[in-house]
């Protein structure tokens, strides 16, 4: 239930995701990955997301979400968010 007067603290669950990511000339994987060709904007590609489009620069991971989303992520949101499944 929410409580107007405090802030509530959350976990985010534990998930499991699949991400690609984008070193700039991996083009190829990324599109067998999403499912399409995206427009590149120099060293950058504008990834289709549900909130509408987002670049994903040189060196952002791409994910696939838990409802087969597709969005960029950068590497220090990325590292400090998910661990490697063995």
């Amino acid at each position: 239930m929410y409580n107007s007067e405090a802030p509530m603290r959350y976990r985010k669950k534990p998930v499991e995701i699949d991400a690609l990511w984008w070193n700039g000339e991996n083009l190829l994987e990324i599109e067998a990955f999403i499912g399409y060709s995206p427009e590149r904007r120099g060293d950058a590609l504008v990834i289709k997301t549900l909130e509408g489009e987002h670049i994903a620069s040189q060196g952002d991971y791409v994910i696939r979400g838990v409802k087969g989303e597709y969005y960029p992520c950068k590497p220090d949101i990325f590292e400090a968010t998910y661990e490697r499944v063995e």
